[in-house]
C-alpha cells in the first residue's frame, strides 16, 4: 500500500503503478484524438462540427455527482474493511490475554489428574497460535486462495486432526472439511503420520533455497519464488515452525504477474478474440474434460470452531470463571462476525448494470464534449478534453480499484502487515511470565507516591505503621488521612508542573 504524499516524496515504479495512469491513458488518448479531429475539421475546413452546448452544464453536473457517489461508496467499503481488521486485532489480543493470563498454569482436571506448568504452557501457546492462524486464514480467504497449504498458514494449523476418527482407518471418506478442500490428486496425502524433519538452524539460507526449489516443482508462480529469494533482509515466515508437508507450500504472498495488457489494456480485446477462437477450434469434446472448481472450506470458520471447543474444554474442567468465559466467547463471536463482514465487502461488488451504464454515460459525454466546446475553445479543445477525460475516468477507475481492498493492488489495504502486527502482539503477550504483583510492586524501583513523596516502596514498607505520622509531615492525624493529603499534594504539583 502506497500512502505517502507524491508531491513531496521521491517517485518510484511502485508509486507509479499505484496510480491509475496505466488504466486511463487509452481513454485519454482516444478522446484526445476525437478532440483533435473535431478541432482540425472545424478550423481548417468550411465544415463546422460545433453543436449547441445547452446540455453540457446539466449533464456534466449530473455525471460528476454520480461519479462522486461511486467513489464515495467505494471509499466507504475501503474504510469499513480497515475497521474490520482493527476488530480482528482487538479480539485477537483479548483472546490471547484471557487464555495466557487467566487460565491457570498449574491445574487439576475433573478426574484429579495434575497438569504441569510445561503442559499448560504448550497447550495455551498452541491455542494462541490458532488465534494467529485465524487472521492469516482470513487474508487468504479474502484473496480467494483456498486451502491451508501456504507457508504462513500451514505451520500454524498442521497439527489439527485430519480425520473424523483419529484412531480409525485414514480414508479419504473420513477426512475433515478443513483438509478435504485442500487435497488434490497431484499430491495425495500419505496414510502414515508426517514426521518433523531435522533442520540445521545454523544455515537458514539453504532452507530458503530449498523452499524456492520446491515451489517451482509444485507449480507455484515464478513471482512467488522470486519473492522468497529476497528473504535475506525480510522473511517473516522464518519466525514460524519448521514442519514437513507432503506437498509444496504456496507462498504467503502471491500477487499476479504484471503482463503487457496491464500497461496496454486496449489490446485485451485481441486476447479475448484469440481465446474465443481457440476454444471454438478445440471443439466441445475437449471442453467437456474440464474439472469443476475445487470444493472450498471456510478455514477461518474451522479455526473458530476449535477455539470454541477449547473454551468448552476449559469450562468442563472448571478452569475458567463464567465472567471470563463470557468474555472469551464474545471475542470468538466477534472474530466470526468480522470475518462475515469482510466476506460481504469482498464478495459484493457494485452491480454490473450500474457500472456499465455509468461507464457508457461517461464515454458518450467525453465523446460529444469536443463538439460542444470547440466553438469557444478552438485548439484548446484538445488539452481540455484530455484533462476532462483524465479527471473523470481517473475517479471512476479509483472507485473500481478500491471497492475490494484486500488484493495485491498498490492501493489495497496492507493485509499482510496487519497479520504480521497481530503475530508480533500475540508473541508479546505470551512473552510475559504473569508474575505475582508482590514480586515487583514493593521494590526500590517503585516510587508510588511521587512527586510529593519520593521514597521507594521498600522504604515505605520498612516501617509501615510509622510511614506517615504527624511528626513527619505536620499532619494532625496519622494513617490514611496523611496518605490522602500526600495524594492531594501530588495532584496540585502535577497540575502546576504540566500546565507551565
Amino acid at each position: 500500500m502506497v500512502a505517502s504524499n507524491p508531491l513531496f516524496s521521491s517517485w518510484s515504479l511502485k508509486k507509479f503503478n499505484a496510480t491509475v495512469i496505466n488504466d486511463v491513458w487509452p481513454e485519454v488518448a482516444f478522446f484526445s484524438l476525437v478532440a483533435t479531429m473535431v478541432s482540425l475539421v472545424t478550423k481548417l475546413t468550411s465544415h463546422s462540427l460545433a453543436v449547441p452546448n445547452s446540455l453540457l452544464t446539466v449533464l456534466g453536473t449530473v455525471l460528476g455527482l454520480v461519479i462522486s457517489f461511486r467513489t464515495s461508496t467505494a471509499y466507504e467499503r475501503y474504510q469499513e474493511g480497515r475497521k474490520m481488521w482493527t476488530n480482528i486485532t482487538i479480539a485477537s489480543r483479548n483472546i490471547a490475554q484471557i487464555i495466557w493470563i487467566h487460565v491457570p498454569f498449574e491445574r487439576v482436571d475433573k478426574d484429579k489428574n495434575p497438569m504441569t506448568t510445561v503442559h499448560s504452557v504448550i497447550e495455551k501457546k498452541t491455542i494462541v497460535n490458532l488465534v494467529q492462524a485465524f487472521s492469516v486464514s482470513v487474508k487468504h480467504f479474502l484473496r480467494e486462495e483456498p486451502g491451508v497449504y501456504y507457508q504462513d498458514l500451514y505451520p500454524l494449523v498442521c497439527f489439527l486432526p485430519r480425520y473424523a476418527d483419529p484412531k480409525g482407518p485414514a480414508t479419504p471418506a473420513d477426512m475433515l472439511p478443513l483438509w478435504q478442500a485442500s487435497e488434490d490428486d497431484k499430491f495425495p496425502l500419505p496414510t502414515v503420520p508426517l514426521s518433523t524433519p531435522e533442520r540445521d538452524f545454523s544455515d537458514s539460507g539453504n532452507t530458503l533455497h530449498d523452499i524456492s526449489v520446491s515451489s517451482k516443482e509444485g507449480g507455484i508462480s515464478e513471482l512467488g519464488a522470486s519473492k522468497l529469494r529476497r528473504t535475506k533482509t525480510f522473511d517473516p515466515e522464518a519466525a514460524l515452525a519448521d514442519v514437513q508437508s507432503h506437498r509444496p507450500l504456496g507462498p504467503a504472498r502471491s500477487p499476479p504477474e504484471t503482463s503487457f495488457f496491464d500497461y496496454f489494456p486496449i489490446f485485451r480485446i485481441f486476447a479475448w478474440l484469440f481465446s474465443t477462437c481457440s476454444r471454438r477450434l478445440r471443439g466441445k469434446a475437449h471442453s467437456k474434460k474440464r474439472r469443476g472448481p475445487l470444493p472450498e472450506s471456510n478455514v477461518p470458520l474451522e479455526i473458530t470452531i476449535y477455539l470454541s471447543a477449547y473454551l468448552q474444554y476449559l469450562l468442563r474442567n472448571n478452569w475458567l470463571t463464567p465472567a471470563l468465559a463470557s468474555g472469551l466467547m464474545n471475542n470468538i463471536a466477534s472474530l466470526q462476525d468480522t470475518m462475515t463482514n469482510l466476506d460481504r465487502i469482498g464478495s459484493t461488488p457494485l452491480p454490473f448494470a450500474y457500472q456499465a451504464h455509468l461507464r457508457m454515460s461517461l464515454w458518450l459525454y467525453l465523446f460529444f464534449l469536443p463538439f460542444q466546446v470547440v466553438s469557444s475553445f478552438g485548439y484548446l479543445t484538445i488539452p481540455g478534453t484530455a484533462f476532462a477525460a483524465f479527471l473523470l475516468s481517473g475517479f471512476l477507475e479509483i472507485g473500481q480499484e478500491i471497492e475490494n481492498p484486500f488484493g495485491y493492488d498498490g492501493n489495497d489495504l496492507d493485509v499482510d502487515g496487519f497479520c504480521l502486527a497481530i503475530q508480533r502482539e500475540l508473541h508479546e503477550i505470551t512473552a510475559h511470565t504473569t508474575p505475582d504483583p508482590t514480586q515487583f510492586i514493593f521494590s526500590s524501583w517503585n516510587q508510588p507516591l511521587a512527586p510529593a513523596d519520593r521514597r521507594s516502596a521498600d522504604v515505605l514498607m520498612e516501617n509501615s505503621d510509622a510511614a506517615y505520622t504527624h511528626s513527619e509531615h505536620g499532619d494532625s492525624e496519622p494513617g490514611m488521612m496523611s496518605i490522602h493529603r500526600v495524594l492531594l499534594k501530588n495532584w496540585r504539583d502535577v497540575d502546576r508542573i504540566t500546565r507551565q
